[in-house]
């Protein structure tokens, strides 16, 4: 599903994010990535997403060398891909509705599958009764709500979620990851950059640990490790 080879990512003035970076994570999978700010969680993220390139090394996803995938072949990875980001990046002037059926028009879906697909997705994540209001009227909980939608509404078979919870109360958090669990158990992989320490321990997931850009801890059912 996701595999990297002797990966390393060293940007200008020698400042090394990533170094042999070497793993693998099987379809279906639920995983954290951990570690302190600046550790390489982010670089690791941009090297999946195709925003930036390893200095070396081979990155596989659906047995697919992305390495040197064309520019053109980008969007068609990123299909299988579903971003969900801290600050849920909604378009404010677009309804519940319309942002998740944004993700759907980029990709040219039809209007009978958007019609379709939206409520749907809506319905999973808890937002059915949402659909016609505006990103500034909900909660912050309810915008990442949205967020999850969205990535999710095209089915992608990979599902990355960086610091979602990170603006969130901690009641509300544990809602998005009760959401989260739910797709990751409909077979989607789910790898989740985090520093909360507390979920991370509760939900006993593999836990992938960088330090100074090198994999330090790779663990089932793993704690987080770390004083933060």
């Amino acid at each position: 599903m996701i595999e990297m080879k002797g990966v390393n990512k060293v940007y200008q003035k020698g400042v090394q994010a990533l170094a042999n970076i070497n793993l693998k994570i099987e379809k279906g999978e639920f995983v954290f990535l951990v570690g302190p700010s600046g550790a390489g969680k982010s670089t690791f993220i941009k090297l999946l997403l195709k925003e930036e390139e390893p200095t070396e090394g081979q990155i596989n996803i659906d047995s697919q060398d992305i390495t040197n995938l064309s520019r053109r072949k980008v969007p068609y990875l990123r299909r299988n891909i579903g971003v969900i980001f801290q600050d849920f990046r909604l378009l404010p002037n677009k309804t519940v509705f319309e942002n998740v059926a944004f993700a759907m028009q980029i990709i040219e879906a039809s209007s009978k599958d958007i019609r379709r697909q939206v409520p749907m997705v809506l319905g999973m994540v808890g937002l059915s009764d949402r659909a016609s209001q505006y990103p500034h009227q909900l909660s912050g909980g309810e915008r990442q709500r949205v967020s999850i939608a969205r990535a999710i509404v095209n089915n992608p078979s990979i599902l990355i979620a960086d610091e979602p919870t990170g603006n969130l109360d901690p009641e509300t958090a544990w809602e998005i990851m009760k959401v989260l669990r739910q797709i990751n158990r409909r077979g989607t992989t789910v790898l989740m950059a985090t520093h909360a320490k507390e979920i991370v321990d509760v939900m006993q997931q593999r836990v992938i640990a960088l330090e100074r850009g090198k994999i330090v801890r790779d663990q089932q059912r793993g704690a987080y490790g770390y004083e933060d």
